[in-house]
């Protein structure tokens, strides 16, 4: 018997339920699926996994029809909340943790209304009511500047609603780089902006979407964490989540639970909603006073090139020909980049004449841990003596964020001083001491 833990193909959905037994004794009940291999049978089980089973082994087979089971339809009536509570806005942007099998067409649906929530996560109304509204539907890789924009002017509006705190539903993929941007993008946040994701739908077995909700809902309503941060599963297990610092965080694995870990950072806090705790961490950042400030200008032209072997300069000629306004060097080691060797010099030479443009170029490591530095080797000295800005320890989508909101909001002069500034936590003076993954 083939097992396979996949979801399942769009395009063409049969409305047969049958039911399975196999040699074995194995037995399985699920809707028929589209499949590559016609040996294989595939059904998609109640719990939203597919399963494979090999038809020679297939003993007896049912059909039944109008005994199939259909996503739950929510009724549409008014919440009874506990308005002694503080409220939590649910802001969505698309993406897993809010999504669901539909057993009728077998595809993933979305779920954005407080009653639907509610109905995933009823834990929440223990403490704390919700709203909820659908400020985009996207991919999170799809994302742009201008969604950033708009994400932002959601929080904003929430807030001066008075709304105790904000979570944010959004696609993993770049969830952190979002984060990222939006914790640049306001000054003196009055309350916790906490972005979760879900590396699987809330239906399906072994899902985060639950513990991760649960979580940031609970440090939210009895933290005293003020700005912007990531909730998401400490560890493989179904146990604590970790608040993450907004800029420090990349994800580094593709479905692992507990895919997102801070780089060069501690996590702000560990939170256990089932034993109703709160641990900090770091020193975390209780807020700033002062009035609510959004800037949310992004300069479009901002681009990142990787440096690589054998590379020539024509990414660099491009940008210059398209008049862009920066370029985050992603380098390797220390802070090197191929410029040296006489093949190499055309590299060298396009990131001068970008910089004598007006360009802005910021030069980040391939590495995950560390920091670049411009004094170790000479070669790293050549390219700050061009006016290359060593960005130190920030993540390159950090970096690009980051200098895309400068030049959107700063004059031309200013940016350069302002990205070796530590702004929003996205630099350490101090690295830590780090195990590896």
């Amino acid at each position: 018997m083939l097992f396979m833990a996949e979801k399942s193909r769009k395009e063409r959905v049969s409305d047969q339920f049958l039911h399975v037994e196999t040699k074995d004794g194995a037995s399985f009940n699920g809707l028929m699926m589209p499949g590559s291999d016609d040996s294989i049978l595939v059904l998609k089980l109640w719990s939203g996994y597919n399963v494979g089973v090999i038809r020679k082994n297939i003993v007896k087979l049912t059909k039944i029809q109008g005994q199939k089971k259909v996503a739950e339809k929510v009724e549409k009536k008014a919440l009874k909340m506990d308005t002694s509570l503080p409220t939590i806005a649910i802001l969505h942007t698309g993406g897993t943790i809010a999504s669901e099998i539909d057993y009728e067409t077998g595809g993933v649906v979305a779920r954005f209304t407080p009653e639907e929530l509610l109905a995933m996560f009823p834990e929440i109304q223990n403490f704390a009511q919700i709203k909820s509204s659908q400020v985009m539907s996207m991919m999170s890789e799809d994302m742009r500047f201008s969604h950033y924009q708009l994400l932002a002017k959601a929080v904003e509006k929430e807030i001066r609603k008075g709304v105790a705190g904000v979570i944010i539903g959004h696609g993993t993929d770049t969830l952190a780089i979002t984060a990222a941007a939006l914790s640049f993008m306001f000054d003196h946040l009055p309350i916790p902006v906490i972005f979760v994701g879900a590396q699987r739908s809330s239906d399906r077995g072994g899902t985060d979407a639950y513990l991760n909700m649960l979580n940031a809902a609970y440090f939210i309503t009895h933290g005293n964490f003020k700005g912007v941060g990531l909730c998401m599963h400490a560890t493989t297990n179904d146990e604590d989540c970790v608040i993450l610092p907004a800029t420090k965080t990349k994800k580094l694995h593709t479905s692992r639970r507990d895919a997102f870990q801070p780089v060069n950072a501690l996590p702000i806090a560990r939170v256990n909603v089932k034993q109703k705790k709160i641990e900090y961490v770091q020193a975390h950042h209780p807020g700033t006073t002062g009035k609510l400030t959004l800037r949310d200008g992004f300069e479009e032209k901002v681009a990142v090139i990787k440096a690589y072997p054998n590379m020539f300069s024509h990414f660099i000629d491009t940008a210059i020909e398209k008049k862009y306004k920066g370029i985050v060097l992603e380098g390797s080691g220390i802070g090197q980049a191929p410029t040296n060797i006489k093949e190499n010099l055309p590299v060298y030479n396009s990131l001068k004449k970008f910089i004598g443009s007006g360009g802005v170029v910021v030069l980040t490591s391939n590495c995950i841990f560390g920091e670049v530095h411009p004094y170790i080797y000479k070669n790293c000295r050549r390219l700050q003596e061009i006016g290359v800005i060593f960005g130190k320890d920030m993540l390159t989508e950090t970096a690009l964020v980051k200098l895309a909101w400068l030049l959107g909001n700063y004059p031309k002069k200013e940016v350069a001083h302002l990205m070796t500034e530590n702004l929003k936590g996205e630099i350490n003076s101090r690295l830590l001491y780090q195990e590896l993954p």
